[in-house]
């Protein structure tokens, strides 16, 4: 037993019997295989059919009852080493989504990844640049952005990032302070200068 089954369905441990089924159908009308293309149907089959599995074992109380008894009985770390396999596929799925302009979904998963697994920068920075497509969500990415970069204070991509949503904000210190990181981390780059000169002229008017 390598998969979590609540982990496949992105519910908590705790969920009702009525929260799993609605996110079964959820995912029902989300990742049925016949809305994917003859290349991905495979793949798209084969998660659905764990899909199904994971629900069919949550939804029935005694099958869950058993179930949890020996995910209990795991060794420790065993869940963590799930977890970060869960989350690894939540980033391709989301990346695959991005690459499609289906930011919506590349959202979901992204957000699947951070709960899987709430330390990968890598996970949160995806999400706050899919965040980034949508002016309403300014606040939520710049959240995504900023832990990213609390989580790898060095990383230049990130913090490029992090600045350019928080000038964006209306927030000129913070985002100085991350463009200015992003030269001192990463080097000289055109577009960090061009964005923290538009900050410094911002800061003068």
């Amino acid at each position: 037993m390598s998969e979590n089954y609540y982990t496949i369905l992105g519910v908590p441990s705790n969920a009702t019997t009525k929260q799993i089924r609605e996110r079964f159908l959820q995912l029902a009308r989300e990742q049925h295989p016949d809305r994917y293309a003859a290349d991905e149907k495979e793949e798209a089959e084969a998660q659905f059919q764990r899909v199904t599995q994971a629900y069919n074992v949550l939804v029935e109380p005694n099958q869950r009852r058993q179930y949890d008894q020996e995910v209990a009985q795991r060794p420790a770390g065993s869940d963590a080493a799930v977890s970060g396999q869960a989350a690894r596929v939540y980033v391709k799925r989301g990346a695959e989504a991005y690459k499609k302009k289906n930011y919506q979904q590349a959202v979901e998963f992204f957000e699947r990844a951070t709960q899987e697994s709430p330390r990968d920068a890598q996970a949160w920075h995806y999400l706050a640049r899919a965040l980034n497509h949508r002016s309403a969500w300014l606040s939520r990415a710049l959240a995504a952005a900023a832990k990213s970069c609390e989580l790898d204070s060095m990383n230049a991509t990130y913090l490029k990032l992090a600045g350019e949503l928080a000038s964006q904000a209306g927030m000129t210190s913070r985002a100085e302070r991350y463009l200015q990181n992003a030269l001192t981390f990463g080097g000289e780059d055109p577009e960090v200068q061009l964005a923290l000169d538009q900050v410094h002229r911002n800061k003068r008017s």
